[in-house]
C-alpha cells in the first residue's frame, strides 16, 4: 500500500495526477516531486538554513505549491503574500519577516519591483527587471532531495483588517518531511475526508489564505488531485466540478452567493453529484444563503470556525438543521469558552469574548509579544469575535467585537443585519457599520454593492430598509444607506471595513 506523503507518492505512483493548473496543464507527482527538490537544493545553494524565511507573491499554480512544498522539506519559513497589496505593503512584509529570498510574478512586476529593492535574491516567474527566473533556482545544484531535510513551515501574515499584519509564526518541530503531521489526517478526518479514495480538490481561492495553502497542501500529502483556479468564477467552478468528478473544496459565504445568484438554467447544467464535502468558513453565512446551498448541493456543506492561531469549531449539515446559525461544537481536542471582560465564563446563552485553545499548539505574532499576550487569557486566545454558547456547548458567532455598534445604549451586531439583507435579490454585497453620532452614540450605516443591472436610487432605499423592518427590531434598522460599485473584500470574501469607514471618518 502507498505510504501518503508527496515524495512517497511520487516515488510510488509517479503518474498520478498532483495538480491541475488553470490553464489545463496536469502536473504528476514525481513532477511536483522534482520541482521542489530541485527549489529546495536552490534555498540551500543561496546559503538558506533552517529558520530562514521566503517571500512568495504568485498566483494559483504548481510553481507555487512546489515552492511551498521545497520550504516544507528545508526548514524554512515560507510567507505567501496577497498579491493585491502594493509595494510597500509586500515590502513591510519583506522586511518583518526577515525574509531571504523574494520570488513575484511578472503580472505583478510593479508591486514587486517597488517590494523587492531591498532584498538581493529575487526571482520571477515572467520578466521582471532586477529579478531572476525562477527557472535558474536550483538548476546547477545538481540533482536529487536537498541535503539535510527538515520540516518547514508557512507562517501567513494575517489579514491585516483592523491595522498592519502580523504573521503567525510557530516552533519548527524537526520532523522528517516524509512524515505526514497526525494534525493534517485528524483535521481532514473531521470532515470525513481519507488518502486517496479517489478525491478530487477543487481551490478556487488565492492560495495566500492560510485555510485555503492548508486544504491544497494537505490534499497533495493525502494523495488527492488538486484542481486550481487563477480566477473565481461560479459557472467555471461548476464546469470544473462536473469535468474532474471534485469531490472536496474550501469555500466562503460570498461564493454560495454568487453560485445562488446564477440563473436556474444554468446551475442545472451541471452535475455536482460528485461532492462528498464542501466545507465553508473565514465568514458568518447567511441563514437563507446556507438552507439554499443545502438544498441544492445536499448535506455535503459542512462549516467551521477556526483561525490561523489555531483552534476551533465544526458543525455538519444534519447539525446544523437542529442549531441553525451555529458554527458548531468545539474539535476534538480543542477548548472553546466565552468569557467576560475579567476572564470569567459567561451563563449559557449570554454573549462574551469567545476564546480557543488547540492541544499544545503554540504560536506568537512574530516581533508583537504585546499583541500575543493582548490576545490571551492564560492559554486561551481570542481573534475579537463575540458568541456565546448554548446549553449543548453549540457555539453562535454574533459578530467582531471592534465591529460592534452601541447606539443609544444597547448593544447591535453588524453580522445580523448584513446576513437579513445580503439575501434580498437586489443586493450583491452589503457592509454595515456605526458612525458617530452626537445623541446616540453611533448610528448604523449600510453601504451596498447592487445586483447587476440595479439602479442604487431612493427607491432602492425604501424598498430595502421595508425588507428590513419585515426581519428586524426597528433598533437594528440602518439610518441610512449609501451604494458603491464594488466593497473592499480580499478574495477569499473578508471584508475591509476599516477602508470603508475611513471614507466617512
Amino acid at each position: 500500500m502507498t505510504a501518503i506523503g508527496l515524495w512517497n507518492i511520487a516515488a510510488d505512483l509517479p503518474d498520478h495526477p498532483a495538480v491541475v493548473d488553470p490553464d489545463g496543464a496536469v502536473v504528476t507527482y514525481q513532477e511536483l516531486a522534482t520541482r521542489a527538490n530541485r527549489f529546495g537544493r536552490g534555498f540551500q545553494e543561496l546559503g538558506l538554513e533552517p529558520g530562514d524565511t521566503v517571500v512568495m507573491a504568485l498566483p494559483n499554480s504548481a510553481d507555487l505549491l512546489a515552492l511551498y512544498f521545497a520550504v516544507l522539506q528545508t526548514g524554512l519559513y515560507v510567507v505567501p503574500v496577497n498579491w493585491h497589496l502594493v509595494g510597500p505593503e509586500v515590502a513591510y512584509i519583506i522586511e518583518d519577516s526577515g525574509a531571504k529570498v523574494f520570488i513575484a510574478h511578472s503580472r505583478f512586476a510593479d508591486m514587486a519591483v517597488e517590494a523587492g529593492s531591498g532584498i538581493e535574491a529575487k526571482y520571477s516567474v515572467g520578466d521582471i527587471p532586477g529579478f531572476q527566473p525562477l527557472s535558474s533556482l536550483g538548476a546547477s545544484a545538481g540533482p536529487g532531495r536537498p541535503d539535510n531535510r527538515t520540516s518547514g513551515a508557512p507562517m501567513v501574515y494575517t489579514s491585516g483588517t483592523t491595522g498592519r499584519p502580523k504573521g503567525v509564526r510557530r516552533p519548527l518541530t524537526g520532523a522528517d518531511p516524509d512524515d505526514v503531521p497526525p494534525a493534517s489526517m485528524w483535521f481532514f478526518g473531521i470532515f470525513g475526508i481519507k488518502p486517496f479514495d479517489d478525491h478530487v480538490h477543487i481551490c478556487g481561492s488565492p492560495l495566500y489564505h492560510t485555510a485555503v495553502l492548508n486544504f491544497a497542501g494537505i490534499s497533495i500529502q493525502m494523495g488527492h488531485t488538486v484542481v486550481l483556479m487563477e480566477k473565481w468564477d461560479p459557472e467555471e467552478m461548476l464546469r470544473l466540478i462536473q469535468e474532474h468528478r471534485v469531490t472536496h473544496s474550501h469555500m466562503v459565504p460570498t461564493q454560495f452567493h454568487r453560485l445562488l445568484a446564477l440563473p436556474e438554467d444554468v446551475r442545472s447544467r451541471y452535475d455536482v453529484s460528485s461532492l462528498r464535502v464542501m466545507i465553508h468558513g473565514a465568514a458568518p453565512c447567511p441563514l437563507e444563503t446556507k438552507r439554499r446551498m443545502l438544498e441544492w448541493w445536499g448535506p455535503v456543506v459542512v462549516e467551521y470556525y477556526a483561525a490561523t492561531e489555531g483552534g476551533g469549531t465544526s458543525i455538519t449539515a444534519e447539525e446544523w438543521l437542529q442549531k441553525p446559525g451555529s458554527v458548531g461544537k468545539a474539535w476534538p481536542g480543542s477548548v472553546v469558552r466565552v468569557l467576560d471582560d475579567d476572564g470569567n465564563d459567561m451563563p449559557v446563552g449570554e454573549p462574551g469574548l469567545v476564546y480557543m485553545k488547540m492541544g499544545a499548539s503554540t504560536f506568537e505574532y512574530h516581533k508583537d509579544k504585546a499583541k500575543t499576550l493582548a490576545a490571551r487569557v492564560g492559554d486561551l486566545f481570542t481573534l475579537g469575535d463575540v458568541g456565546h454558547l448554548d446549553e449543548d456547548g453549540y457555539l453562535y458567532l454574533h459578530d467582531r467585537k471592534a465591529d460592534m455598534i452601541i447606539s443609544g445604549g444597547v448593544n447591535i451586531y453588524p453580522a445580523e443585519i448584513e446576513g437579513e439583507l445580503a439575501v434580498h435579490p437586489k443586493v450583491a454585497d452589503i457592509a454595515v457599520f456605526g458612525l458617530p453620532h452626537a445623541d446616540w452614540g453611533e448610528e448604523i450605516k449600510a453601504v451596498v454593492q447592487p445586483a447587476p443591472g440595479v439602479t442604487p436610487d431612493d427607491a432602492l432605499t425604501e424598498e430595502l430598509l421595508e425588507y428590513a423592518r419585515s426581519r428586524l427590531a426597528k433598533f437594528k434598522l440602518p439610518r441610512s444607506i449609501d451604494y458603491i460599485e464594488e466593497l473592499p473584500r480580499d478574495p477569499n470574501g473578508k471584508l475591509y471595513k476599516r477602508k470603508l469607514r475611513a471614507t466617512y471618518r
